[in-house]
């Protein structure tokens, strides 16, 4: 499992610690000294045949997939670099932002083989990762000589601290998403300040978890409703995430889900958003305070609503839904191998179970 929690330290209710003068001008100094760094390190943009300074996510991406995976590149790199999480943040929103505003067609791909429902406009990964770190390196010579305001206006820290285990399984299965900067990173100007932390547990795999790692805050941020009802928000995020995992899943024929649990902090109001067994703890002021009910096979409304859409849930060494799932919802998890022989069921009712979204709240502190 994987843990990510905001520590409680000199700070308001939320975990926020206002930075001292002397501190706020200490990182205003560390700005134009990164640039420089940056671009001692990368004297100019990269040549055709220049290696790539990060790993490119996969050979295809859909158009609706490249923001967030781009996003997820730039503030990677930048984060590798120890760049001022502000600065990286608005780094990584300009050069996504011209990137995306350019004709993306030259980077259209065919897909091996017509897709027969709603087939998506395929795009090169590969260049997309390269065209994205010339953008990124052309804002740079630019900040250099002049950083925006945005980007070097004082904000709200975090005091923050993760712990992940893989216990017994190959590879780790987990991801976790720190994201302080929320708004800058998707260039939201309004008055509120928003800050995002989420956990997704994966099983079968690490595609799942990853792909919610990257897409369902960038999903998030730019859904209308997310000013009036940042519930709603997430709520779509995770549907709209799932089902676009599920295209990717087929497509690659990938067999893995995630459960997953996020918690975004607008203005002084925390909403938490989950999806199956990942939970989320309050600790307010030395005593714990219950936020969420988390989706498990055994509960009997979980149970009751599986069984409605043609499914069941047994017990093996743990509840199971068909006789293979331990969780009752998940991003992903569309071709579960090995499951027990039973009543096919039809696809709508499997991704009833398997992908519904889950229930958000929120907690006044």
């Amino acid at each position: 499992m994987k843990t990510s929690d905001p520590a409680a330290a000199p700070q308001d209710a939320l975990g926020m610690a206002s930075g001292t003068p002397q501190q706020n001008s200490q990182k205003a100094e560390e700005t134009p000294s990164f640039l420089d760094e940056l671009l001692r390190d990368f004297p100019a943009p990269l040549g055709p045949e220049s290696p790539l300074p990060w790993k490119v996510p996969g050979t295809m991406l859909s158009q609706e997939e490249v923001e967030g995976e781009l996003a997820e590149l730039a503030m990677g790199f930048l984060s590798s670099r120890s760049a001022p999480p502000p600065l990286a943040a608005c780094l990584a929103h300009e050069a996504v932002s011209q990137l995306l505003q350019t004709d993306l067609s030259e980077f259209r791909k065919l897909p091996e083989q017509e897709e027969e429902e709603a087939p998506v406009t395929l795009l090169d990964a590969a260049g997309l990762a390269r065209s994205l770190f010339d953008r990124l390196w052309e804002v740079c010579s630019q900040w250099q000589k002049q950083v925006p305001v945005a980007a070097r206006v004082p904000q709200r820290q975090w005091l923050v601290s993760v712990h992940a285990i893989r216990n017994a399984r190959r590879r780790m299965e987990d991801r976790h998403v720190c994201l302080p900067a929320f708004n800058l990173l998707f260039g939201l100007s309004d008055s509120v300040d928003r800050a995002y932390f989420a956990v997704f547990d994966g099983h079968g795999g690490v595609d799942a978890a990853r792909y919610a790692s990257v897409h369902v805050h960038a999903v998030a941020a730019h859904r209308p409703e997310l000013p009036t009802d940042p519930a709603g928000a997430l709520r779509a995020a995770f549907r709209c995430t799932d089902e676009m995992f599920l295209w990717k899943a087929r497509r690659e024929r990938l067999q893995s889900g995630t459960t997953g649990v996020c918690a975004l902090i607008a203005g002084n109001t925390l909403h938490v958003a989950w999806l199956g067994d990942s939970q989320v703890v309050l600790v307010q002021q030395g005593q714990v305070v219950k936020l969420m009910e988390p989706h498990r096979p055994e509960r009997q409304d979980e149970k009751d609503r599986i069984e409605a859409l043609g499914g069941f849930v047994s017990h093996m060494d743990c509840w199971r839904v068909n006789g293979t799932l331990a969780v009752s919802r998940a991003i992903g998890s569309c071709q579960p191998p090995l499951a027990k022989p039973g009543p096919k069921l039809p696809a709508d009712a499997a991704r009833g179970f398997e992908a519904a979204g889950g229930w958000e709240g929120h907690h006044h502190t």
